[in-house]
């Protein structure tokens, strides 16, 4: 069983703040400032360039997306850590629209992050006109997964509303009519249990500053299956990515297996920052860290229900239907989160109306849960959010 009691001494959370937030950023682990401060000093400051092979700089991109894939069921030697996420978005969706040379659409929903579907819009244009993004209403993906479909791309849970879709269902039905599934992971990583392998799924990608608690500008993760390893070509020819980088052809040769989708220098001061949040992730188990947040967010909605009757329930009420976040409609709700964060509990906004909560058992009890519930339901009551600093946006949300 997990200790979570020990997983939250090992973050550095401020005094008197309530963190609800880490669905967006996590904390800051304790050992992380330690660690990158050695990595410079040490590594850096005294093996200059020499640290790529003395201090194993090279090997961290593969190191660090094995450690992650016991987290979200991938086998060993499938992730690789490195670049941004809508590079990784760009990067399998490119990948798998080679796998299905004859098909010109990429299926996604409007549940979708927009990044992922800006990043898949400039993919398509610059292939052709004769491409398509098809986006339609995450409950009617199922229904529009037919033949003349080569990608479908979905983020496995909504970043609004925390609703789920069924991995292995709907990669099954794509499956079934030929297409290949990207899954954008971004809020299911150390939130939900995830099996790429037992769903067969092709493709994933997701972030490691959110649930994972890399850090802010961490590296983002792919996933590519082991049938699709070596097939896969990566459209990002990255120097890192090439089968002998200091061979320096001219001629690119992709390397082997999930290597080839490395694209640039790995950014080891933010992977050294994840490292130090990856031995805590260590100690956790996903089964467990289910059953705790689904406890947190189940006590959550049922105590900002009974109290704050101006807020209406945006996440699925059934938490097998959702991530590890709560999300509550309310007219005001910019105004209302700047009233709880000037209180002490963080939260964020989503336009239009959306008042989000991120639940992470590594760090939140439910002392925490009955904490902000008791301070939200001050604000809605004694309508404190109604005041004109709050009411100025900043420039995030």
């Amino acid at each position: 069983m997990t200790d979570f009691a020990a997983t939250k001494a090992m973050f550095d959370l401020p005094e008197g703040v309530i963190y609800l937030d880490g669905n967006s950023l996590g904390p800051l682990p304790r050992a992380a400032g330690n660690r990158v401060g050695e990595m410079m000093a040490k590594e850096w400051g005294q093996m200059l360039i020499t640290g790529w092979n003395k201090a194993g700089w090279m090997a961290l991109p593969t190191g660090l997306g094995d450690r992650i894939g016991r987290l979200i069921g991938a086998e060993p030697g499938t992730v690789v850590t490195g670049d941004t996420l809508s590079i990784k978005v760009y990067q399998a969706v490119a990948s798998a629209l080679e796998l299905c040379p004859n098909r010109k659409v990429v299926l996604s929903d409007s549940g979708n992050f927009p990044s992922d579907l800006y990043m898949v819009d400039g993919l398509l244009r610059s292939l052709g006109p004769e491409y398509e993004l098809r986006v339609v209403a995450p409950e009617d993906v199922a229904s529009h997964i037919t033949e003349d479909v080569a990608v479908l791309m979905l983020t496995e849970v909504d970043y609004r509303s925390g609703r789920l879709h069924d991995m292995k269902a709907l990669t099954e039905l794509a499956h079934a009519n030929g297409t290949v599934t990207v899954w954008d992971l971004a809020h299911s990583a150390g939130a939900i249990p995830v099996d790429l392998s037992g769903c067969n799924a092709d493709f994933a990608v997701g972030c490691t500053y959110k649930y994972l608690n890399g850090g802010p500008g961490a590296p983002a993760f792919i996933y590519v299956a082991p049938r699709l390893a070596d097939r896969a070509r990566p459209a990002l020819s990255g120097w890192l990515g090439h089968e002998a980088p200091f061979a320096f052809d001219l001629d690119y040769r992709p390397g082997s297996g999930i290597e080839r989708m490395r694209v640039g220098t790995p950014p080891i001061l933010q992977m050294t920052a994840l490292s130090a949040a990856m031995d805590i992730w260590d100690r956790a188990e996903m089964a467990d860290v289910r059953a705790i947040s689904i406890e947190l967010t189940e006590l959550f909605i049922a105590r900002v229900e009974a109290s704050c009757p101006e807020l209406e329930l945006a996440s699925p009420r059934d938490p097998n239907q959702r991530g590890s976040q709560v999300s509550f409609r309310f007219a005001e709700g910019y105004a209302a989160m700047q009233a709880l964060i000037a209180r002490g509990v963080i939260g964020d906004f989503r336009a239009p109306d959306i008042m989000r909560f991120g639940f992470t058992p590594l760090y939140i009890d439910e002392q925490d849960v009955e904490g902000a519930v008791d301070i939200l339901a001050d604000i809605m009551g004694n309508r404190l959010w109604d005041a004109p600093e709050y009411k100025v946006r900043q420039r995030v949300t």
